[in-house]
């Protein structure tokens, strides 16, 4: 059940819980968004390796349309259900109302386990504490750090956005950038946010914040266009999610400007992006690990009452930065849909 049993103590700078993941050997973060709303089960939800019964377990998050992120995060859920011997049911939704419906309907269905993304974590906590009520773990990832021991989960994967947004603003001073825009695509999203904020507290220029709607790719691509016209200055372009900085490099492309492009998160395409040097540097927080911990760590409680992080401290998979001294060691990967 989700864990309340116990108090526990409120880090602001938690560490490392160091978690070893079997047969793990790959490698390797707001982000958010991209696909489909509906439950459906995974790919891979065949019987697995383990010879554990069969468990079901629900990944519910704030995956909205347009962004393959989320591709990631699953392709590393479904990877650990096939070995584990678990059904994965997938479903999401980028409105916090229609998420916690959805965390709703997981309960209703009597999964064995749920795992959830927390971006808007007070629309959660009613419909967490009904898990709880019904006797069902719940796991954290990507998003809510800061909330998922108040929330009363078991464990949570993923990356500390403060943290990552702090060691963002140290790199923009390393690369000599004066002024920045930090694009935020998802109002409302606390990871997001922290990054922009984290980035803000270190970073030695001038770092301003621009909204823009995250569903809409012609409008986030006019509306950077539109402030890099409006302001010549601006040296680099900070986006929080990969499709977003190929859509920036297309607005520094029409609006005639020289700003470099830095950003969170990685794709196939980015990194192709990074090779070519249209954008500078991007923060990974391993996605796929954040899925296939998430799945495993469940199987792992459920089978031998494991507490990844000891139930105290998170497992964090990011920040990692990547630029074109490293990025051929991680495009072979990425071209996999892996990172």
């Amino acid at each position: 059940m989700v864990r309340s049993s116990h108090p526990r103590s409120r880090r602001t700078a938690p560490a490392v819980a160091v978690f070893a993941a079997a047969a793990l050997t790959l490698a390797g973060c707001s982000s958010s968004s991209g696909g489909k709303k509906s439950e459906e089960g995974g790919s891979t939800s065949a019987a697995g390796a383990a010879d554990t019964p069969r468990m079901t377990v629900a990944l519910v998050t704030h995956q909205g349309p347009g962004d393959t992120f989320w591709d990631i995060v699953r392709k590393g859920a479904e990877a650990a259900a096939a070995k584990d011997n678990i059904k994965l049911v997938y479903s999401a939704d980028p409105n916090a109302g229609n998420q916690a419906n959805l965390v709703q309907n997981a309960i209703d269905q009597k999964v064995d386990g749920i795992a959830v993304t927390l971006a808007k974590p007070d629309a959660l906590k009613g419909v967490l504490a009904k898990a709880g009520q019904a006797g069902i773990p719940v796991v954290g990832l990507n998003s809510g750090l800061a909330d998922w021991q108040d929330l009363g989960l078991l464990e949570f994967f993923g990356q500390d956005e403060s943290v990552a947004g702090e060691a963002f603003g140290k790199k923009l001073n390393d690369v000599g950038s004066k002024k920045a825009v930090c694009v935020i695509h998802e109002q409302g999203n606390v990871g997001l946010t922290q990054r922009c904020d984290g980035a803000k507290k270190t970073f030695r220029g001038t770092l301003d914040t621009l909204y823009v709607n995250g569903t809409d790719m012609p409008s986030v691509k006019s509306t950077i266009t539109a402030k890099l016209k409006q302001d010549g200055g601006i040296d680099h372009v900070v986006t929080l999610g990969a499709p977003f900085a190929m859509t920036a490099v297309q607005s520094v492309a029409d609006a005639g400007s020289k700003a470099k492009i830095a950003t969170f998160d990685l794709n196939k395409d980015l990194t192709g992006a990074i090779e070519k040097d249209e954008i500078a540097f991007a923060v990974d927080q391993q996605p796929y690990l954040q899925g296939y911990l998430a799945v495993d760590g469940l199987w792992l409680h459920k089978n031998n009452g494991n507490y990844s992080g000891g139930g105290e401290q998170p497992v964090l998979t990011g920040p990692a930065f990547v630029d074109k001294s490293n990025v051929k060691s991680v495009a072979e990967f990425a071209a996999k849909g892996t990172r």
